[in-house]
Formats: structure tokens, C-alpha cells, sequence
């Protein structure tokens, strides 16, 4: 794939875990310098910490990564030295989400507190997210797709990140340069969006980070497995994985700190699974914060809804629509930076993605869906190759 487009660039890598993560260093290098720089300028607005501590922060990470897989450690050692950071810096961009929403959970429960935060203040929107099965698709194929709002200086670290693995599934990812993976979809047929989420559990303490648990969802074979790796280790932080697979099954898993006992599992109704930035079965003995944290979420899922329940069959393009749609704007499923809020807490949507999981087949607009076209990138063959693994299945 070249880079000679107009839009986010793409990267291929390939060799072991420690080569590929070199690859990655060196071509993004640029990018990831700037996702350091921007995220040290976050940290100290949204936790009060100074890069040293942040570092200090993700070091305590660096144990349970290694525990949980030693390849995703040795692939982050490589992005240090591809990208010339230290691993102590890489670490920090993966594990953004642990410091980020811990700070959030401190923050909403401070809020009846004197003096507290103002819960009245704007807060940046997160992500929409869906997967349509073949009985409510036109061609019978599976859809999952996703807006990906996130801050504003994401729009200069975005990339197209193309895997090719030896002993584990191919995979492509849309995602913010430095990190281990995003939303994506793999040669198994596997597709995988996300959404963050915050609960009172949510205090930032070691455990496996939630980009890890991404990367891990894209390197598993059968949705059963993905399921699996989730509960297989402690979990760091709130996270909402809505994985599909080409075979025409889908699961949301809503997930807190912790370990298998905090995991709900939400199954499709009517062909439609769809989800946003808060909790709707919460795991037992959890608080969920959430709606606090982004008050646009319960206003997105419902405008999701309706906006999907006015055609009886989908298509690539009717989810395009959805996703362009600016009901409740700045705030909408295509979002805006609400120019009330302070600079650094201003989001927008930097990414929409939907994928034929059928086709492996990818539409990506490099930014808002109202105002960048979606682009067509076909991965049929580059995910036809499933390193050691043989052929993905196919749906009978």
C-alpha cells in the first residue's frame, strides 16, 4: 500500500515481534514523536502529572505486559528503537488510557465534593460503535464499523498500520502511531471496534493495559478466543471490545478493572449490535461513571438507533450516513470540538471505519465523514494470507 495518497499514511510490517516494532518506529517516527509531545501536554492537564512521573507511571506496567505476552513487549522495545524514544516513553503512549481515566474516576467522584470539578463543563465525546450481521445486511455479508473521536492532535498521528505475522493472524489497524493497535479487523475474519469507558474501579493500578487487550482481540483466531483473552488476565481499565466475525457472530463485551467476573457480555437483537461510552449491563459490583464522563453517549446510541431502524437492510453506505449524522452537534455521531471547552479537552471525530468482514474490505474517511470521502482499501489479499494458520473460514 502506497503512501502516495492523500490521507493517513500506511505502514506495512512484517518479521519478528522486535522487527516489526522497529519497522513500525522508523517509518512513524515523526508521528510518534508528536503523540509524545502531545500526550505529555495532556497528562499534566488532565492528571497533574509531569512527564517524569507519567514515565515513572508506565514502567509499573512493563511486568504485567511481559507476563501476559513477552511479543508485545519485545515489539514496543522495537518501536523505541525504531522510532528513537525510550521504551519508557512508548510505554506511556500504550497505557494513555490507565493514567487518562483513572483521573476521570477521581474527578467524578470528587464532584459533590466543596470546590469539586464542575460537572456542568463540556467533556469531549468517544467513539460510536456497531456490527451488522448478514440478516440485516444486502448482500448477507458482516459489517462493523466505527467513528473514532478522540483529541485534536490525533489528526497528526493517525495510521494505517498493515501486520503480516509468521505464527498469528494478519491484521490491519487504524490507529494513533506509537500504540500497539485500534479498531481492525484480521485474516480469521475477525473484526474488532471499541469504546472507552470509566468506572469507580478505574484507579490505574498495574494490570494488562487496554490497547494490549486490543492488540490481543486482532491476534486471536475465533471470537470464542477473543472472548477468552479478555478474561485471562487482570484488566487495567474500563473498555468496551464489540468484536464480529466473518462466520456471522457478534458479542459487545463491556469490561471493568479487573477479572473475569468483571465482564458482561451484550448479544445482538435484530442483526444490530450497537454501542457507545457507557455501560448498559454493568458487571456486578460495578459504578459505572460513564455517562459523567460523556454525557453525549446515551444521546448518540439513541440517534444510532433510529437513524439504523429506518432501513430494514444496510449497506456500506447507509452506516456511511450514520456515521455523517449531526443530530445534536457539536456533540453528534460525527462529532465536533465544542469550542466552549479548553483546548486540550476539545474532540472531534479523526477517524470513520467501516469493514466487510466477508471481503476484508476497509472504507476509511481520514477524518469527519461530512467533510473527508471515505476511501476503499481492499485487503482481500494481504488478509487471505494468514501466516502459519491456513485459510480463514468461510460461512457456509
Amino acid at each position: 500500500m502506497s503512501d502516495a495518497h492523500r490521507g493517513y499514511p500506511h505502514l506495512r510490517v512484517e518479521g519478528t515481534p522486535r522487527e516489526r516494532g522497529r519497522q513500525y518506529g522508523e517509518q512513524a517516527r515523526d508521528r510518534i514523536a508528536r503523540s509524545r509531545y502531545a500526550y505529555e501536554q495532556i497528562f499534566a492537564h488532565t492528571a497533574g502529572w509531569d512527564w517524569q512521573r507519567v514515565t515513572e507511571e508506565g514502567l509499573r506496567f512493563r511486568q504485567p505486559i511481559a507476563q501476559f505476552n513477552g511479543d508485545y513487549l519485545d515489539e514496543m522495545q522495537g518501536l523505541a528503537e525504531g522510532s528513537g524514544l525510550p521504551l519508557a516513553d512508548i510505554l506511556a503512549i500504550n497505557v494513555r488510557t490507565e493514567i487518562m481515566y483513572a483521573a476521570k474516576a477521581r474527578q467524578a467522584l470528587a464532584v459533590a465534593k466543596p470546590c469539586a470539578v464542575d460537572p456542568a463543563l463540556p467533556r469531549p465525546g468517544e467513539c460510536s460503535a456497531l456490527a451488522a450481521l448478514p440478516e440485516r445486511v444486502t448482500d448477507g455479508h458482516v459489517l462493523i464499523a466505527q467513528n473514532w473521536d478522540w483529541r485534536l492532535h490525533a489528526y497528526e498521528t493517525v495510521v494505517v498500520l498493515e501486520v503480516r505475522q509468521d505464527s498469528k493472524p494478519n491484521f490491519v489497524t487504524v490507529v494513533e502511531a506509537g500504540l500497539l493497535a485500534k479498531s481492525g479487523m484480521n485474516s480469521a475474519g475477525i473484526g474488532l471496534v471499541v469504546n472507552s469507558l470509566v468506572t469507580a474501579q478505574d484507579r490505574g493500578e498495574p494490570g494488562v493495559p487496554f490497547h494490549i487487550l486490543i492488540r490481543a482481540v486482532l491476534d486471536s483466531t475465533t471470537v470464542t478466543d477473543a472472548l477468552a483473552v479478555l478474561q485471562s488476565a487482570r484488566r487495567s481499565s474500563s473498555a468496551n471490545f464489540l468484536i464480529a466475525s466473518a462466520e456471522g457472530i457478534a458479542l459487545d463485551i463491556e469490561a471493568a478493572p479487573g477479572d473475569f467476573s468483571r465482564l458482561s457480555v451484550l448479544l445482538p437483537t435484530d442483526g444490530l449490535l450497537l454501542h457507545t461510552n457507557h455501560m448498559l449491563a454493568p458487571p456486578p459490583g460495578v459504578r459505572d461513571l460513564s455517562l459523567w464522563s460523556a454525557p453525549d453517549s446515551a444521546v448518540r446510541l439513541a440517534r444510532a438507533r433510529v437513524v439504523l431502524g429506518q432501513n430494514a437492510q444496510l449497506s456500506p453506505e447507509s452506516l456511511m450516513a450514520m456515521l455523517s449524522d449531526h443530530a445534536d452537534h457539536p456533540f453528534g455521531i460525527c462529532a465536533h470540538a465544542d469550542k466552549r471547552a479548553p483546548l486540550l479537552d476539545r474532540g472531534a471525530t479523526v477517524a470513520s471505519i467501516v469493514m466487510d468482514l466477508d471481503e476484508r474490505r476497509l472504507w476509511l474517511a481520514d477524518g469527519q465523514p461530512c467533510r473527508t470521502p471515505y476511501r476503499q482499501l481492499d485487503y482481500g489479499q494481504f488478509l487471505a494470507e494468514q501466516g502459519g494458520l491456513g485459510a480463514a473460514p468461510v460461512r457456509g
